[in-house]
């Protein structure tokens, strides 16, 4: 079984996520089952059809939450080396393309969210900055065309 690696906050997120699902969202769902049935005619109640559908997602979520939760590895960001990029680590970058600073702190996949600044270690700009050091130039195939970037600051 593969561990998926976790910083602290971004594991105590989706244990936040579970609890939510388990302990506020599926009571809520059960009700809503409830009333829908006291309509009367299943077949063609449209609520019902509705809230068995939510159900089958909340319950789908919680597998696969308490799945990944079993499998992650909580990575103390404060350890490792200062002069090198690892998981965990804020990394300003000077898009040499855009002529712009970018700043990101390498995540595991489950945490991703480029746009708030939080990019996974699995993604292609993750994996090139793994092991770099301030000063280095990279080049990253994207989507878009390669990028290239220069590593400034190491956090």
């Amino acid at each position: 079984m593969q561990k998926i690696p976790f910083t602290r906050e971004g594991l105590e997120k989706l244990k936040k996520e579970l609890e939510h699902l388990e302990k506020v969202e599926r009571p809520k769902n059960i009700k809503a089952i409830e009333e829908a049935r006291a309509h009367g005619d299943l077949s063609e109640n449209a609520e019902y059809h509705a809230a068995k559908e939510r159900q089958s997602f909340i319950v789908g979520r919680i597998n696969e939450l308490k799945d990944i939760i079993s499998r992650s590895e909580v990575i103390d960001i404060q350890e490792g080396p200062s002069d090198r990029i690892v998981f965990g680590k804020t990394v300003v970058l000077y898009n040499l393309k855009t002529d712009k600073e970018e700043v990101y702190q390498l995540v595991g996949p489950y945490e991703s969210d480029p746009e708030n600044g939080k990019i996974s270690v699995t993604s292609p700009l993750g994996q090139a900055l793994i092991g770099r050091e301030k000063g280095d130039e990279i080049k990253v195939k994207t989507p878009g065309g390669i990028q290239e970037y220069e590593i400034v600051d190491i956090k």
